[in-house]
């Protein structure tokens, strides 16, 4: 069997402890199924800057673009707070995001029966809960330009972002959407703010446009984002597929994750055009932050970075079967109420790593 080939990029806080239980499922899958996973890793975030002085070097760069997946896991932390702004540990996350072109970011939040009642909202509203997030990731505020803070020499200091669309950008991200929704219950909510932002007028001209030449099996709505945020607590259910922009994407995941119990239980796939022999390369990761207070104690919850590894085996390498395996070992432990600290229980990080590859031997 070709091997497949993954780098892993540990990051900071968190990240490694988090990793080293994916890494502990790989090697289960390699040693007894012969699955020829070939990893690798890399430094990113804060970690390379205290190596390279650069927040990913040109090396793991390349590595990264030979790789058929990328699996990462958190970046940052105040001991870089004052670095340069453009070797802060998030850049290097930003740039391999922007250089292999991975314009979709799918962010799943699925609550599972066993945490209903761990959910900031009452647990007859998400109970059942299987909301898709689909975010743009390559356009947007974050990387449009200018960017700048300018001196104005009377004391005051000016700063500004640029929110930046192109029409193919829109196009490609609601094709997306629509084409995942068909996958699922045939619904899509596009978000923007029209009403007081052009980027949002032409956001909702373009999906709309896109839904009428090719989707129209798929039921299309429209809500502005700050309506968004509410009926999300309000009525979470209402949603199927959402599809926005990045700044709005980016927060509505995190808000996501208070409406399932815990952001430590959301994984992510980053996806663009290219394709492996196996399926869609991608570069995958938890949801979270680097949580650097709790680095180091086995208090990280691995849950989305092992979920996040079932994305990639789905999309990237063509292994669905694999992919079941994991979610349903995932959903079993948490239902025998092997729980880290975020969801109130007291497992370590390695406990609930070693508790999900016991499930998964006897799941078939």
């Amino acid at each position: 069997m070709a091997s497949r080939k993954l780098l892993l990029l540990p990051g900071d806080g968190i990240g490694p402890e988090a990793m080293g239980e994916v890494r502990h499922i790989i090697g289960y899958m390699n040693e007894t199924e012969s699955a020829g996973f070939e990893l690798d890793e890399g430094l990113v975030g804060g970690s390379a800057y205290d190596a390279h002085g650069e927040s990913i070097s040109d090396a793991d760069m390349e590595k990264a673009m030979a790789a058929d997946a990328v699996l990462f896991g958190a970046v940052g932390g105040p001991k870089w707070d004052d670095v340069p702004y453009e070797q802060r540990p998030e850049a290097g996350l930003l740039r391999l995001r922007k250089d292999m072109e991975l314009y979709a970011n799918l962010r799943p939040a699925i609550c599972y029966p066993a945490l209903a009642a761990s959910s900031s909202l009452k647990p007859e509203l998400v109970n059942g809960l299987d909301i898709l997030i689909l975010r743009e990731l390559t356009g947007g505020v974050y990387f449009g330009e200018p960017k700048t803070i300018t001196d104005l020499g009377n004391g005051q200091k000016r700063a500004i972002d640029t929110q930046i669309y192109d029409t193919y950008e829109i196009e490609r991200i609601s094709s997306m959407a629509f084409e995942l929704a068909r996958t699922r219950d045939k619904r899509v909510c596009s978000m923007e703010k029209r009403n007081v932002m052009k980027s949002g007028v032409l956001w909702n001209e373009v999906v709309t446009a896109t839904h009428a030449a090719n989707y129209s099996d798929v039921e299309l709505s429209h809500m502005y984002v700050d309506n968004a945020a509410m009926q999300l607590v309000k009525s979470p259910g209402q949603f199927d597929t959402i599809v926005t922009g990045n700044l709005f994407g980016d927060i509505l995941s995190d808000q996501a994750s208070a409406c399932v119990g815990s952001i430590g239980l959301l994984a992510s796939a980053s996806l663009g055009e290219r394709q492996t022999d196996y399926g869609t390369f991608g570069l995958y990761e938890p949801i979270h932050g680097s949580a650097p207070d709790i680095a180091g104690q086995g208090k990280a919850n691995p849950v989305a970075a092992v979920l996040s590894l079932a994305m990639l085996l789905r999309h990237s390498l063509g292994r669905e079967e694999d992919a079941v395996r994991i979610e349903r070992a995932v959903e079993a432990i948490l239902a025998d109420g092997v729980l880290g600290g975020d969801l109130g229980g007291s497992a370590s990080t390695q406990e609930v790593g070693d508790a999900i590859v016991r499930k998964i031997v006897t799941i078939s």
